[in-house]
Parts: structure tokens; C-alpha cells; sequence
């Protein structure tokens, strides 16, 4: 058993080598000072370390200690950098805002592209304790009519639950992507558990209702009128 996990994690770390020799050069092509940002990092930590090993007569036991908070310090601000980069090269593309909700963490369920345009702007839906959040991308001026429209359904099918709007972008009241995730974070939880589960389901109904609804196909005849209820089968 032991030499099936030993395979396993021999395998595994070419990936995982590989995925991090990617994530670096894609880093590097926006963040150019990357490579210098973490080599002082990590030499500063360890010379920091080290010294006061010598100071205090254990060079040995600091230098050890002083190595690991390097590799520890280097990879969180990798993991910082490289995170500011992908939102650099994010900003501004169709869909960015959908791939930060689908990352937001455990609680939240995501629904992209519940709303759109001709324009291709386009509204996005998320479900979690705070209640629901719409996050809207592109034009400002032209969102917002998606929002109120969405928001207005919103409140028909689920009165009893708080929707909060959010848009996207660098302007007077919107949110950066890159601080998408935290405002949704901030908002107040005031739904439990159950409640949310509640809500997702709801919403997933009056989805899939729309969806299966029987569409007549091509342009609708002038003058026609729809079939009114209650009548027989044929």
C-alpha cells in the first residue's frame, strides 16, 4: 500500500513542478521584477535568520528555521503577485467576473450569464448567506437596466430575501475585479444554511421553467394570438 502512494506522489509532483513553472512565467510576462521581488525575499529572510544565529551561538538551528520562513514568505508573495497579475491580464475581458465567482469560496452557488444584452453585457448571479448578489460587467450605463430588470425578478420569485447588485470596473462606484471577491465577502450573512439551500432551489426552478417553456419557432405571424388555457388535447 505504501509503494502504491510513494508512485502516486512520484507522479503527482511532476504536475504540480510543472503547473508552478507556468503560473511563474505567466507572472513574469506582466509582473517583469518577479524573479528579483522573491530572490530578496528569500535571501533577506534567511540572512536575517542566520545572522541572529551567530548573534546567539546557533547558526545551525536559525539558518534551518530562517530557510523554511524563506521558502514560506517566497511562496506567499508568489502567490500574491501571481494573483495581481492574472486580474491585470483578466481586467476588462468577456466572462472575467464569472471566473472570480466561481472561486469565491465554499457557500456560494454561481449561475454566469443570467442576463445579456445585445452588447454583450451581462449579468451574473450569486447565492450564499448574504443573500443574492448580482454581478453585472460592461457598460455601466447599460447594466444597470439589467440589473433593475433582473433584480425586479428577483423580488417576485424570492420577496423574502436581500439582493444586492454589484458592477464591475475602475469607475465612481463600482468594484475592481480585483476586489470582487472581498465585497462579497463583506457583505452581512442573513440567511442560514437551509435558507440558502431554499433560495438555489428556487431559483433553479424558475430556471429550468424558462428553459423547458415551449418557444414557437421562427418569426410569430401578425396578428396571431396565443392559445388562451383550458383547451382539449387533441
Amino acid at each position: 500500500m505504501a509503494r502504491k502512494d510513494t508512485a502516486a506522489d512520484t507522479a503527482a509532483n511532476p504536475g504540480r513542478l510543472k503547473q508552478i513553472a507556468l503560473t511563474y512565467k505567466m507572472t513574469r510576462k506582466a509582473d517583469k521584477k518577479i524573479g528579483l521581488v522573491l530572490a530578496a525575499v528569500g535571501i533577506g529572510i534567511f540572512g536575517v535568520f542566520l545572522a541572529i544565529g551567530f548573534l546567539i551561538g546557533h547558526p545551525i538551528y536559525l539558518g534551518i528555521l530562517g530557510l523554511l520562513l524563506a521558502f514560506l514568505g517566497t511562496a506567499i508573495i508568489f502567490g500574491r503577485r501571481a494573483e495581481r497579475a492574472a486580474f491585470g491580464q483578466m481586467e476588462g475581458q468577456p466572462g472575467a467576473a464569472a471566473a472570480v465567482l466561481d472561486n469565491i469560496g465554499r457557500g456560494w452557488t454561481t449561475t454566469p450569464a443570467v442576463a445579456m444584452n445585445r452588447s454583450q453585457d451581462v449579468v451574473h448571479r450569486a447565492v450564499g448567506k448574504a443573500g443574492i448578489v448580482l454581478v453585472a460587467e460592461g457598460n455601466p450605463n447599460r447594466v444597470k437596466s439589467l440589473l433593475a430588470a433582473e433584480k425586479k425578478k428577483m423580488n417576485r420569485v424570492v420577496a423574502d430575501v436581500p439582493v444586492h447588485d454589484l458592477i464591475v470596473g475602475t469607475g465612481e462606484g463600482q468594484v475592481e475585479l480585483k476586489k470582487l471577491r472581498t465585497a462579497m465577502l463583506k457583505l452581512p450573512r442573513v440567511l442560514t444554511g437551509p435558507q440558502v439551500t431554499a433560495t438555489t432551489d428556487r431559483l433553479r426552478a424558475m430556471g429550468d421553467l424558462m428553459s423547458n417553456m415551449p418557444l414557437p419557432k421562427g418569426p410569430m405571424p401578425k396578428g396571431m394570438k396565443l392559445p388562451k388555457g383550458g383547451g382539449k388535447a387533441r
